[in-house]
């Protein structure tokens, strides 16, 4: 049974945790539940202390002699990246000797990470990704830790040493490159609004003025609208993308923020909502790293290289058309990389 716009929150609330949001079947109802799970962690079958004697549950972090980012008063395109090498240094030998790829990743984005509710498994774009490097780095495409993390600690996590990497549909930018390093572009994306079918809004404009507006904390999407909201109320920040869109379908908000290629695996999930206006800025997905790991930042860059080789048959372009096609059409090649030395 659908939920009203008007109905209680609480009585809502129920209803998502029983799987029936406007009558969602396995995936989304899934999802929903797994998005009101505070603080919902992808538990690791086990932790490998690090080659440095590092202690379990912690990913140690080595350098490799050249920064691997660029400071952020040169910081003019932020898109470029180290150029590839299949050479080991300190980070890569670490994860070798864990025998384990950490990676932080999100379960709650259809087609990028999520958690197919039939298998219990990982799946998406995002996900198929994190298997290509753990077999380029250690061989086996199953050798990883995947860790679920919300927006907001993506870059603590890498700071901290509790993934090695993370590959959550993470926008390049220069103020998260003083903070850690990032990847040549995965993917290209842009802001976009998203609200209700039959909503007065019209996109990133005037018809936001006093409007509740969500976004995710520590997204692009929050950052924008606190530059500019048009006076729209948006005090509303939550811990994923997809908490905003619960909230909007208890009418607890009228519209949310995020880029584009989310919104799209949102709208999939639920008809009633759609994107509005067009993308006000371009964006870059990028896998994001410790900013001192300069030797596993270009072997990722390898992996992409060869990710986005071989035009309409690259394993790029299979993976788009298997899990976002069908929501994002027309897309013909990936970004072409970008390289700063």
């Amino acid at each position: 049974m659908p939920i009203g716009r008007g109905g209680r929150a609480a009585d809502g609330r129920e209803k998502v945790r029983a799987g029936r949001l406007r009558g969602w079947g396995g995936v989304t109802g899934m999802a929903v539940a797994c998005a009101l799970t505070a603080a919902a962690v992808l538990v690791p079958l086990s932790r490998h202390p690090g080659a440095d004697g590092a202690p379990a549950g912690s990913v140690a972090q080595g350098t490799a002699g050249r920064p691997a980012a660029p400071a952020a008063d040169t910081c003019k395109e932020p898109e470029a990246s180290l150029t590839p090498s299949g050479a080991d240094g300190p980070t890569i030998a670490r994860i070798k000797a864990a025998g384990k790829l950490v990676a932080g990743v999100d379960q709650n984005s259809y087609r990028w990470g999520y958690r197919n509710p039939a298998t219990g498994q990982l799946e998406g774009f995002d996900i198929d990704l994190v298997k290509a490097i753990a077999r380029e780095i250690l061989g086996d495409e199953d050798a990883v830790i995947y860790r679920a993390i919300p927006t907001s600690q993506r870059i603590p996590a890498l700071k901290e040493g509790r993934v090695d990497v993370v590959v959550r549909t993470m926008t390049i930018n220069c103020k998260r490159l003083e903070e850690v390093a990032f990847s040549t572009a995965y993917f290209e994306t842009g802001p976009q609004v998203l609200v209700p079918k039959g909503s007065p809004i019209t996109g990133y404009d005037a018809s936001l003025r006093g409007r509740r507006i969500c976004s995710a904390s520590g997204s692009t999407a929050e950052t924008q609208l606190k530059a500019k909201s048009f006076g729209a109320d948006i005090s509303r920040t939550v811990p994923n993308q997809l908490d905003c869109l619960v909230r909007l379908q208890l009418g607890e908000v009228d519209g949310m923020v995020t880029d584009n290629a989310l919104a799209a695996g949102l709208a999939a999930q639920d008809p009633s909502v759609k994107l509005v206006g067009q993308p006000f800025a371009t964006e870059f997905y990028g896998v994001a790293m410790n900013k001192d790991a300069s030797d596993l930042v270009r072997r990722v860059n390898k992996v992409l290289d060869a990710y986005r080789q071989g035009g309409a048959s690259s394993p790029w372009m299979a993976a788009y058309r298997k899990w976002l096609a069908a929501d994002l059409p027309d897309i013909t090649a990936p970004p072409a990389p970008k390289y700063r030395g």
